[in-house]
């Protein structure tokens, strides 16, 4: 039986200590820990002012990225790719191995994604939330597209993580090549200033720096690089379009 302790083990909190995501991985949580029910409790400390513990993080991911594949009712190769790429680039073949047994067990569960989603707001910093939906939008434009169904449900998982809407907008529009997504990237419209513009790049930048994940591992660290890298890019586009210098 794999060890999936290697790469969840790390900063394992409140999966750990119950909840509908510590139900659904019950029997890989199992597998890696002696005493799965036991979690270190922080009563008089709210949860999102923690550092988001890795392994929660993982979990939340494999969870979550599994519901969207089924959304659409089918499992698409592309989007299994895009998946096993993903965690094979970032935790290397075990990772990717672990992380598809996982999948393959819950795409035969029934995922609450309003309880699941419930459990990950309550526990997870705006800076983890933040990337977790930008890894789900890259599985739902794994085919090239980005459905109506899995649109809907990364709408509705966005709302209930508490994500505020010019943020989601801002991430959803990563991944739409042309320059009325580079104005939403920045979270501004093409009436804006050039003020305005400049302002609103350098909050951006700040508050989706890749340091601000570091602490859950280089390698997470480096896929923030690359939403990082689509704000500069997003600036770049519309300074070229204004001349701005």
């Amino acid at each position: 039986m794999a060890k999936y302790g290697k790469w969840i083990g790390a900063g394992l909190g409140f999966v750990l200590g119950g909840g509908p995501i510590g139900a659904l991985l019950g029997f890989f949580i199992g597998s890696a820990f002696d005493k799965p029910s036991t979690a270190a409790p922080f009563p008089d400390e709210d949860p999102r002012t923690r550092p988001t513990g890795r392994g929660d993080f993982l979990c939340s991911l494999v969870v979550l990225a599994t519901a969207l594949m089924k959304a659409d009712e089918r499992v698409l190769q592309s989007e299994l790719r895009y998946v096993k790429e993903f965690f094979r680039n970032n935790f290397g073949p075990e990772g990717e191995r672990e992380a598809l047994s996982m999948i393959k067990e819950l795409l035969h569960k029934d995922i609450a994604v309003d309880q699941v989603c419930a459990q990950i707001r309550f526990n997870m910093s705006p800076d983890a939330l933040t990337q977790l939906l930008y890894f789900l939008f890259g599985i739902a434009k794994a085919d090239g597209t980005v459905c109506e169904k899995e649109v809907r449900l990364l709408d509705h998982i966005a709302n209930l993580l508490g994500v505020s809407p010019t943020t989601y907008q801002s991430i959803k529009a990563m991944f739409y090549d042309d320059l009325d997504s580079a104005y939403r990237i920045l979270g501004v419209t093409k009436e804006a200033t050039n003020e305005e513009i400049k302002k609103a790049y350098r909050k951006m930048a700040v508050e989706n720096h890749p340091d601000k994940v570091g602490y859950m591992g280089e390698d997470i660290r480096k896929a923030a690089e690359e939403k990082f890298s689509k704000i500069n890019q997003a600036y770049e586009q519309i300074k070229k379009q204004r001349g701005i210098n």
